[in-house]
């Protein structure tokens, strides 16, 4: 580890409803729930997090890195907006994050920095309510942004141990589209209970739900929650660890002695579509042709729901090197690779 992380608190104040995380990825949740633990909420000077280009690399489960993803991550992250509601019904947006640096310090070594935005800052620093903290290894294992979501939403009332909530406003705070998982039992399944047994097995926390308040045809209007202490977690994750655990892959100079204009304009191949230059060339290493990669661009598309790029390309990337695992013939790999992805769908 090029830097020793020793913050494990996230003091988050809630704002579930103001910050619009339905379009993060898992991993730009994570990302920001350490770049929460390493500010101090009460100085300001701390706003500026800077992290190792190791260690962003393997929190964000990039595989082998190069610029085009580090911009098409960076500028992702620049775009998250907050939402926070006014007296009479109408709301301020900005962004969360107004600059990223991607440089070499004085010794040579290549960081990531991230400042937040300056309307972002009394949502982070120098709150007086409104928050709740929990322990950051508790959400690290989570491998989804509703499981991320889920875990916030129900850790803030451990304490009460019950939260009733509508279906639709369950759905807003865990980022679902109306349509999607449109069908109740598709919703309780991949959501609810997937969920469910997600925290039960990597968090502090664990819970059971029943049926709330009911519509016509006994349709579900509200979810009532009863959360309780997991007495059976014991492994407890540091930072470190964390990061240690993920797959070390190749890391590429991130910019070579050259611009970086001309790094990106070595990648010749074109695959037909700016979606799947990205996946081709970042996730795919143009390891196929562009028929190839446009039918995998859109099984990805499938397994992805979300369709957000960096999700998308990150689990090609995983795929990918599940595969090389299996070390397959080179003439064979395309169609492993698909039937891996296929199978994803249908399970």
């Amino acid at each position: 580890m090029s830097e020793i992380y020793e913050t494990a608190i996230v003091e988050k104040r809630n704002v579930l409803n103001e910050l619009r995380s339905n379009n993060m990825t898992v991993q730009e949740l994570r990302f920001f729930s350490i770049y929460l633990s390493k500010i101090n909420p009460w100085d300001l000077s701390t706003r500026a997090v800077r992290f190792p280009i190791e260690d962003f690399q393997r929190i964000m489960n990039f595989g082998k890195l190069n610029i085009g993803q580090l911009r098409a991550s960076t500028d992702s992250l620049l775009t998250k907006l907050v939402h926070v509601p006014t007296e009479r019904g109408g709301y301020t947006a900005f962004q969360l994050f107004k600059e990223c640096r991607i440089d070499q310090d004085d010794s040579g070594k290549w960081y990531m920095e991230i400042d937040a935005h300056d309307k972002a800052l009394p949502l982070m620093f120098d709150f007086k309510s409104h928050y709740f903290k929990y322990e950051l290894w508790n959400a690290l294992r989570l491998k989804s942004a509703n499981q991320v979501r889920m875990y916030e939403i129900l850790k803030q009332y451990e304490g009460i141990g019950k939260r009733e909530l509508e279906v639709k406003e369950l759905r807003e705070l865990l980022g679902v589209d109306k349509n999607e998982y449109d069908r109740w039992d598709n919703f309780k399944r991949k959501v609810l209970d997937s969920c469910q047994q997600a925290l039960k097995e990597t968090t502090d926390i664990c819970f059971t739900y029943e049926r709330g308040k009911t519509g016509a045809g006994g349709k579900w209007l509200t979810i009532i929650f009863y959360i309780s202490r997991n007495n059976d977690y014991i492994d407890q994750l540091t930072l470190d660890e964390f990061i240690d655990m993920q797959p070390k892959s190749e890391i590429v100079d991130v910019l070579p002695d050259h611009e970086t204009e001309n790094v990106i304009e070595t990648k010749e191949n074109d695959y037909g579509s700016e979606l799947a230059n990205f996946l081709g060339r970042d996730a795919l290493n143009d390891e196929f042709n562009t028929n190839q990669v446009r039918v995998l661009q859109d099984l990805t598309m499938k397994a992805v729901p979300s369709h957000d790029h960096i999700e998308m390309c990150n689990y090609l990337v995983s795929q990918v090197n599940k595969m090389n695992v299996y070390s397959p013939k080179k003439e064979k790999r395309f169609s492993y690779l698909c039937r891996m992805i296929e199978t994803d769908i249908e399970e």
